[in-house]
């Protein structure tokens, strides 16, 4: 049996993988596409979701490129990066990995990446030495790590979040998270569906999420709570959701 011919484990190699994290690479350029984790066959999984979505109108990246491995005549290759982990271990590698793969397709960073991936001396001085925040108003923090650099401080806080249409009523301020650190206040005027009609800025509709225009905050909530780092409470370790409230 060649690598080609597997779509399964046998269950004895099954109970000696136990949790382990996996990278899908594309055998034209020999990247890693795609970096997950699991136990039992999920590493296979992708391919049948592959064959079930081709007549969906709704195809990932991910998916797109096992689509076009196949159309092309090959193979995409599994490579067990580790195994015999326990969940909370893998939870950690399958974080790193895919801060280390930057290019790969996953539609989230990697468990606890929004705090703890990448950053360079400054940021980590920034990070752990900066003065903590106190909050005395309702705020919602969304971490916006990967947006900021594409959009901007401001587009990439305020557009779009799956987030409670009635608790945002209450929010008084939306600040913008860097790694930990606070590098936007914006006061929201208005919350709105994310829809191209409502932002035709964004060309781009968001089906289930809401977006806010909004101004910059007063100089003296500016003085608050911009460069202070988010308090440790509000940033559990291993938390993926981008989206936090003080309230």
């Amino acid at each position: 049996m060649n690598q080609h011919e597997i779509s399964e484990f046998p269950p004895e190699v099954i109970s000696e993988l136990k949790y382990y994290v996996y990278r899908l690479i594309d055998p034209r350029n020999g990247e890693t596409f795609y970096v997950g984790k699991g136990k039992g066959n999920r590493v296979f999984q992708h391919m049948k979701g592959a064959i079930a979505s081709e007549d969906s109108d709704e195809v990932t990246d991910k998916i797109k490129t096992i689509n076009d491995i196949h159309s092309a005549g090959l193979d995409v290759i599994h490579v067990i990066h580790r195994h015999g982990m326990d969940e909370d271990m893998a939870f950690e590698v399958e974080a790193a990995l895919i801060d280390a793969y930057s290019g790969v397709t996953n539609l989230q960073g990697g468990t606890g990446s929004n705090d703890y991936g990448p950053m360079n001396s400054l940021e980590i001085i920034n990070k752990y030495a900066a003065e903590e925040a106190v909050f005395q108003h309702k705020v919602l923090m969304i971490t916006i790590n990967r947006l900021a650099s594409e959009r901007g401080i401001y587009d990439a806080t305020r557009f779009s979040w799956k987030i409670s249409k009635n608790k945002v009523k209450e929010v008084e301020y939306v600040l913008g998270v860097i790694q930990g650190m606070i590098v936007g206040v914006f006061k929201p005027i208005k919350w709105m569906d994310a829809t191209v009609e409502n932002f035709p800025e964004f060309h781009e509709d968001a089906p289930g999420r809401i977006a806010f225009v909004g101004e910059d905050a007063e100089d003296y909530i500016l003085q608050q709570y911009m460069r202070k780092r988010v308090p440790d409470s509000y940033r559990k370790r291993g938390a993926a959701n981008p989206v936090k409230y003080s309230f």
